[in-house]
């Protein structure tokens, strides 16, 4: 089994419930899928941190990151396998506010001025907390080149990612689960 395949295996076995869910949203929805459920399971997230590096690669970034909390498991992963590869990779966490005290930061992590990055979240639906931490990314004066995502719950996250001006790269789609 590839890869891929043995991470939609997990995301089956351990993300994915199917019932009646409220989301954060307010709307029902007959699943759920709780990505932490495989970002913070060892092999899950060694998985993701595998593919997501090698879209880091292909894209020639210097730095992965992404909205506290979904991409902070990722965010290390993909630097932990950058890392076995002896690449050099940076690594930054966008924070839902700005800190009230030390250097005020929204953004942690050394990410630089000018920097080409790879945004990434677990389980994006409409994406609009991840496009709020692209644009404080690009305020920081980087350049977005994609924005990668486990699954894509097929509710508006694709249309508003490429609306916004960016590359969407979901992992898996809804779709994929039969869903």
């Amino acid at each position: 089994m590839d890869t891929k395949e043995r991470l939609k295996k997990l995301i089956e076995e351990n993300a994915l419930k199917r019932g009646e869910f409220i989301l954060a949203s307010g709307k029902k929805s007959n699943y759920y899928l709780n990505g932490k459920m495989v970002s913070l399971e060892s092999e899950g997230l060694y998985l993701m941190g595998k593919l997501i590096h090698n879209i880091a690669e292909e894209l020639n970034v210097d730095a992965v990151g992404g909205p506290t909390l979904g991409a902070d498991p990722i965010v290390g992963a993909v630097l932990t396998v950058a890392a076995m590869h002896e690449q050099k990779l940076e690594g930054f966490i966008v924070r839902k506010t700005t800190k009230d005290h030390g250097t005020k930061s929204l953004i942690e992590g050394p990410l630089k001025e000018g920097a080409k990055v790879l945004m990434v979240e677990d389980v994006v639906t409409t994406a609009g907390t991840w496009l709020k931490a692209a644009e404080a990314v690009e305020a920081y004066g980087c350049e977005i080149v994609a924005m990668v995502c486990l699954v894509d719950r097929q509710e508006g996250a694709e249309e508003n990612v490429k609306k916004a001006g960016y590359k969407f790269m979901p992992l898996f789609k809804r779709e994929d689960f039969g869903l």
